[in-house]
């Protein structure tokens, strides 16, 4: 009999560029000294390895590393990794979906090749727009010329009179809706709000109980079933107080809870808003080599926001950042939808 042979084809690590280098530029500046950079992955292993990297994808990235030899903080920081963002982004995409397939029902061939969910992190991302975006440099310096990357919108009908039939909204991840106008030209809409906004409240109170639950003792007891089995010790009034007063209102803060009138989900208008910090370190005069390195992590979506705060003149920064071998077209990630 012949030996069977097996393929390990399947097995096979496609190759890709593992470090991706960075020369900093075209920051946004949120204040004297306080400048952000944004990097999206999926964009930057496109344009490395010449095929097409969806950003609806959650990156394993093994470390950073800074060369610098400036004072400056540095930090990084991502979409929040929480179930809120990741239900925030799967409904914000079924929804892209479902007005894409109804707009192409009757003509389904207007389909773009490179059709793709893409969202800016947060105002700041929006504000700078896609233009500044950090490209990858190579060892000569010469950073990568970008192709077409544009960013989703949402075309929401307009229900009053106005002359348009729909008004263009962008997509940022985190923080209020409608935060100003970014470098499109167009307001965004953010994905946590929406989310938020969809979805029912929590009962006030858990359970809900009658007033006469605790009235547990005495001869004329409401609760009489309670008061059936006291034993002249049996503190079931006390304990049936404090059941009723006691942890039943859930640990964070809501819509409607007494106190607040709106939402409350972290990450976005009200709580924690902005991006999660993912590390922080401060590279000074002593630091050996002017090498600083930060930890690594998973990065929702690919987005990476570095900030920047020094004293005078911006630094010259380098940024390597080391991915991880997969079997994901060359890198270990897996797919929103699966987060």
């Amino acid at each position: 009999m012949a030996k069977r042979r097996y393929s390990k084809r399947g097995n096979k690590i496609e190759p890709a560029v593992m470090t991706m280098s960075f020369n900093l530029i075209n920051p946004r500046t949120v204040s004297l000294n306080n400048e952000r950079y944004y990097i999206d992955l999926s964009q930057c292993a496109s344009l490395l390895n010449r095929r097409f990297y969806r950003q609806g994808i959650n990156w394993a990235v093994a470390g950073f590393k800074f060369i610098t030899s400036q004072d400056a903080t540095l930090g990084i920081s991502k979409l929040p990794n929480t179930w809120v963002m990741s239900n925030s982004w799967e409904k914000g995409f079924r929804a892209w979906q479902k007005m894409n397939r109804e707009a192409m029902a009757e003509a389904p061939s207007a389909r773009p090749k490179f059709l793709d969910f893409k969202i800016f992190a947060n105002s700041e991302h929006h504000g700078n727009g896609v233009l500044a975006n950090q490209l990858p440099a190579s060892s000569e310096d010469l950073i990568a010329t970008a192709g077409e990357w544009d960013y989703s919108t949402y075309e929401i009908p307009l229900s009053d009179a106005s002359p348009a039939n729909s008004v263009t909204r962008d997509v940022i991840a985190v923080g209020e809706n409608y935060p100003g106008p970014g470098a499109s030209g167009n307001f965004a809409v953010s994905l946590i709000e929406g989310y938020a906004a969809s979805r029912a409240l929590p009962n006030i109170l858990e359970p809900n109980m009658p007033a006469d639950a605790i009235d547990a003792s005495g001869s004329v007891a409401e609760n009489w079933q309670s008061a059936l089995f006291n034993e002249g010790t049996t503190q079931d009034s006390e304990v049936l107080l404090d059941l009723q007063s006691q942890n039943k209102q859930a640990p964070y803060p809501f819509e409607n809870d007494g106190i607040h009138v709106d939402t409350w989900y972290p990450g976005g208008a009200n709580q924690l808003a902005g991006l999660q910090i993912h590390d922080i370190s401060t590279v000074t005069a002593t630091t050996i080599g002017g090498i600083t390195k930060m930890k690594g992590g998973n990065f929702p979506c690919g987005l990476i926001e570095i900030a920047v705060a020094h004293q005078g003149d911006s630094p010259i920064i380098t940024l390597l950042v080391d991915l991880i071998p997969g079997n994901h077209r060359g890198y270990l990630c897996e797919p929103m939808t699966d987060m």
